[in-house]
C-alpha cells in the first residue's frame, strides 16, 4: 500500500525515528539527571522528585544484586496498583538488568499461578492486600524472594502509618497470610542503601519486559518486548507529542494502571523524556475520590479509555473540575465512541486524540494527530518508523477503502511470546509483519479505522456486523450510559445482534432504542434483543469483557427476539 498518509503527517514529525538511547536504563537515568529537582511521580498528595526516585531505585536495585540469588536477565513480577513503590521497584529491577513480569493485582490464584509458572518468576514484588494468594501458589512456582509492601509505606510518617492502618485494620483490605521468609520493601529499601549498586552491560536486544496479554482466548501469553522495542515505542510517542508538550512544565494523570503496556510505556516511560509530573491514582473507580484529586491538580495531559472518560462525565462533580491547562487527551484500550469524544472535547475544550496498539507492539502503532479537527472514530496514522497495510485472510493487501485484517511492522513489535513458537509463528510473519487480528479500513487520506475485533465480528445472514458500529449508534442516544453488541444464535440468519445497555434515564425504553437504531443502521445491524443492566463487566482497566456476556448468554434461558 501506498504511503498515502505521508500527506496527512503533522509538520516536524519525521518518517522515521533515532532511538538516542542503548537501554531502558540509560533512558531513565538520562531524565534523573536532567530533571532531579522537578517532582516525578505524586500519589495520595505525597511527591517524590526525580532524584528521589534515583536514590530510591538505586538502593532497590543493589539489594536485588546484593541480598537475593538474583542475576541478571531473571524475571521478577511486579503485583501492584498505582502507587508510589511501582516505579521503584520497576526501574530498580530494569537497572538491575532484571526482566520485568507485570501482573495484575486483581488476578486469581489461577491466573497468578500461570502466569509466575510460565515467565518462570524467581522474586516478586506484591502489596500486602493480595500476599494471601500468593500464599496459595508459590509453592508451585519458582519464586525464592518475596518483598511485601503496604499500601502507604512510602508517603511518610505519620500518613503512612495512617493509611496502612485503615486500609489493614478499618477497611479490613489486607487478608492473613503465612509468607516466612517474605521481606518487607522498605527495609529491602534500607540495606540497599548501603552499598551502590553495580551497573551491568544490557544489550538493546535483552528483553525488558514479559507484558502477558489478556487471555481471552484460553491462557495468556507473554509477549517478549525487548529494551529496543520499548525505546523504540517511547521515542515514537515522544515525537509525535513534541509538538505539545514542554520540557519541565508537563503534568500527566495516570488513571489506568502501570503494569498495563499503555500507561507503562505512554505515562511511565515517555513522559519521563519530559521531566512532566505523573500524578498516580491508586483507584480510578472511586471517581468521586478521582475527581476531588483533579481538583487540586494543575492537569496537561490526560490518558484513559472510552469506558473511564464516559464515567467521569457522568459524575455530578466533572463540572468542578479546572480543565482550563488540559492540551492533550489521548484514549486507547479499547474504541472510542464518537459521542463520548465530542461531549469530552465540548465540556474540557481539548480534543481526544485516539490511538492503537496491542501488547506484542509495545504498544502503539497508530494515533490520530494531536487536536487535529475531523477523523471521529479513526485510530489516525502510523508513528513513525512503522508500515500499516490491510490484508484479506490470506495476506493479500487490499486496495484502499476496503476491509480487512490490519497488519503492521515496526521496531516496536515484540520478538514474540514466551516459549511459544508455535502461537508466536500465528501472528508475526516470517518477514516481521504483525497480524493484529483487528478489521479495519484505510480511507483515501490515509486515516486507519477500526472495525472489530475479528473475532467478535457478528455474522448475519453472510453479512458482516461489527459491534463497535452498534455500540457507537446506540451510545449517542440520550439516557444510554453504557453499551455492548453481541451476537447471539437466531434460527433464520445464522446470528443476531444482541445488545446490554446501561441507562442513566429510566423512561428510556426497548422501543425508541430500536427506533434509534433503525434509522442509523441497516436492517440486518439492528439489535433483535435488548437487556437492560446495572453494569457491565469490565477488565481491571475498564475495558467492556463482550467475551463474558457471551459466556452468560450461553449458561442462560433463551431469550425471545424481537
Amino acid at each position: 500500500m501506498e504511503k498515502i498518509w505521508l500527506k496527512n503527517y503533522p509538520k516536524g514529525i519525521p518518517e522515521n525515528i533515532h532511538v538516542e538511547f542503548s537501554s531502558l536504563r540509560d533512558a531513565i537515568e538520562h531524565s534523573f539527571n536532567k530533571y532531579s529537582d522537578l517532582k516525578a511521580y505524586t500519589c495520595m498528595g505525597v511527591s517524590l522528585t526525580y532524584k528521589q526516585v534515583d536514590q530510591l531505585s538505586a538502593q532497590f536495585a543493589s539489594y536485588l544484586q546484593n541480598h537475593t540469588n538474583l542475576k541478571k536477565g531473571d524475571a521478577i513480577a511486579l503485583q501492584m496498583p498505582n502507587i508510589l513503590q511501582f516505579p521503584i521497584a520497576l526501574f530498580g529491577a530494569l537497572r538491575a538488568g532484571l526482566k520485568v513480569v507485570n501482573t495484575n493485582p486483581l488476578y486469581t490464584q489461577r491466573e497468578m499461578a500461570h502466569q509466575f509458572k510460565d515467565s518462570e518468576a524467581k522474586a516478586i514484588v506484591i502489596v500486602s492486600n493480595f500476599a494471601s494468594k500468593l500464599e496459595d501458589v508459590i509453592k508451585d512456582t519458582k519464586i525464592e524472594t518475596v518483598i511485601i509492601t503496604d499500601l502507604g509505606d512510602l508517603l511518610g510518617f505519620p500518613k503512612s502509618m495512617i493509611v496502612n492502618n485503615v486500609v489493614k485494620y478499618v477497611k479490613k483490605m489486607v487478608p492473613k497470610y503465612s509468607l516466612p521468609k517474605a521481606l518487607k520493601f522498605n527495609e529491602c529499601l534500607k540495606k540497599g542503601a548501603l552499598q551502590p549498586f553495580q551497573a551491568v552491560a544490557i544489550d538493546k536486544k535483552d528483553i525488558a519486559f514479559l507484558q502477558y496479554t489478556g487471555g481471552t482466548t484460553g491462557l495468556s501469553k507473554g509477549a517478549m518486548l525487548t529494551h529496543e522495542n520499548a525505546l523504540a515505542n517511547m521515542t515514537q510517542i515522544i515525537s509525535w507529542m513534541k509538538s505539545s508538550l514542554k520540557e519541565r512544565e508537563e503534568v500527566v494523570i495516570t488513571p489506568l494502571p502501570l503494569y498495563h503496556i499503555f500507561s507503562l510505556t505512554v505515562n511511565c516511560l515517555s513522559m519521563m523524556y519530559y521531566g512532566a509530573e505523573s500524578i498516580l491514582i491508586t483507584n480510578p473507580r472511586d471517581i468521586k475520590g478521582f475527581l476531588a484529586t483533579l481538583k487540586n491538580s494543575r492537569l496537561t495531559v490526560f490518558t484513559g479509555l472510552n469506558t473511564l472518560f464516559n464515567a467521569m462525565m457522568n459524575h455530578e462533580d466533572f463540572s468542578s473540575v479546572d480543565w482550563s491547562s488540559l492540551k492533550v487527551s489521548v484514549a486507547g484500550g479499547m474504541a472510542m465512541q464518537t459521542s463520548v469524544s465530542k461531549r469530552w472535547e465540548e465540556l474540557t475544550g481539548c480534543r481526544i486524540s485516539e490511538g492503537y496498539g496491542l501488547t506484542e507492539s509495545s504498544p502503539v502503532i497508530c494515533v490520530n494527530p494531536l487536536g487535529m479537527a475531523g477523523h471521529y472514530g479513526s485510530i489516525g496514522l502510523p508513528v513513525p518508523s512503522t508500515d500499516v497495510k490491510i490484508c484479506t485472510d490470506e495476506g493479500e493487501e487490499v486496495p484502499i477503502g476496503q476491509e480487512g485484517e490490519l497488519f503492521a511492522k515496526g521496531p516496536q513489535v515484540m520478538l514474540g511470546y514466551w516459549k511459544q513458537p508455535e502461537e508466536t509463528s500465528k501472528v508475526l510473519t516470517p518477514d516481521g509483519w504483525l497480524k493484529t487480528g483487528d478489521m479495519a479500513v484505510c480511507d483515501s487520506d490515509g486515516f486507519f479505522k477500526i472495525v472489530d475485533r475479528k473475532k467478535d465480528m457478528i455474522l448475519v445472514s453472510g453479512f458482516n456486523v461489527y459491534p463497535n458500529e452498534v455500540e457507537d449508534v446506540v451510545a449517542h442516544m440520550n439516557g444510554v450510559s453504557e453499551v455492548a453488541a453481541i451476537g447471539v444464535p437466531h434460527d433464520k440468519s445464522g446470528e443476531a445482534v444482541k445488545i446490554f445497555v446501561v441507562k442513566n434515564d429510566d423512561d428510556i425504553s426497548v422501543e425508541q432504542i430500536i427506533k434509534h437504531c433503525k434509522t442509523n443502521l441497516a436492517g440486518y445491524k439492528v439489535p433483535k434483543q435488548i437487556e437492560f443492566r446495572d453494569e457491565l463487566p469490565k477488565t481491571n482497566v475498564g475495558k467492556i469483557l463482550r467475551r463474558e456476556l457471551r459466556d452468560s448468554e450461553k449458561s442462560s434461558p433463551k431469550q425471545k427476539a424481537l
